[in-house]
């Protein structure tokens, strides 16, 4: 692998990873492209997407470090004054960047349990066949352009119950099929729970730290190995790339949603997953 095929897969791992668009399809179909499954074996793919998408976990510790700084300390604050007893007495529910931090920890609990359940199923073929990922992109396309429509956009970060949290966590386990993006599901989960858009994509972000940080870091120690000495500089180098390129992805979506819909990532799931079919029927692309 070249240096510059590890900026160009650094860049779609970051700038796909958290806008609703899935980052596996585009790095599926660049890789494709840039005729990577003729340089590298499987795992030695598998290994370096998983080392890239921890650069993409970096750049969301980043941006969120002030929210990740205020639960921490709400948690541990609001508990060992509720131990202590000097909470009021009327009033003895935690703080609400305490309850913050639990909701992520019961949102991440649906993705865990089908993620170790399914476990099989997912490493399997069907991780990069792009029928499947083709179906995906234009499915749930459909439906979050159905969360638009029928989401009421009102409810903020801190009017969260753990229902809502459980309906996203649901939401986010469908990202274990191929096209799907976590980002997607989740934040079209929290479309369809009340949230408004800018909350659904914080809270989205916020509850891909648990997810992505674990399954990133354990794939990371199965596959580590498959990686050559001679991949060492491109691994850095697209790391590095998803990093930077993650941090603005979260940017341009946190400012762009406040004040538009996700109706051009709609748009753009709808015209991808076309294409998908079209590179297949044509005989362009092989499923695999």
């Amino acid at each position: 692998m070249s240096l510059l095929q590890a900026i160009i897969l650094g860049l779609v791992q970051g700038l796909t990873e958290f806008i609703p668009v899935s980052s596996t399809a585009h790095l599926v179909i660049a890789g494709k492209i840039l005729h990577i499954d003729r340089q590298l074996s499987p795992e030695q793919i598998t290994a370096f997407d998983a080392v890239i998408q921890l650069g993409s976990l970096v750049a969301v510790l980043i941006y969120f470090a002030g929210d990740l700084r205020r639960i921490t300390v709400g948690f541990l604050v609001d508990h060992v004054e509720y131990f202590k007893g000097n909470r009021d007495a009327g009033n003895p529910v935690l703080g609400s960047w305490a309850q913050l931090g639990y909701l992520i920890v019961l949102g991440t609990i649906p993705i865990v349990v089908l993620g170790l359940t399914l476990k099989k199923i997912i490493e399997g073929t069907l991780t990069k066949d792009l029928y499947v990922i083709g179906g995906t992109m234009i499915g749930l396309a459909v439906v979050l352009a159905v969360a638009e429509v029928v989401g009421k956009r009102t409810r903020s970060l801190e009017q969260l119950t753990w229902k809502d949290a459980l309906m996203v966590g649901f939401a986010q386990a469908f990202a274990l099929i191929p096209g799907a993006s976590r980002s997607g599901t989740t934040i079209t989960g929290g479309l369809f729970v009340g949230m408004n858009r800018e909350t659904a994509a914080r809270f989205s972000f916020l509850l891909s730290i648990p997810a992505v940080g674990a399954a990133g870091l354990l794939e990371f120690i199965k596959e580590y190995k498959h990686l050559s000495h001679n991949m060492g500089a491109a691994v850095v180098v697209g790391t590095l790339v998803a990093g930077i390129s993650g941090y603005a992805s979260i940017a341009f979506l946190m400012r762009y949603l406040r004040e538009h819909s996700t109706y051009l990532f709609i748009g753009y799931r709808l015209i991808v997953g076309a294409v998908i079919y079209i590179l297949l029927l044509t005989h362009t692309v092989t499923p695999n």
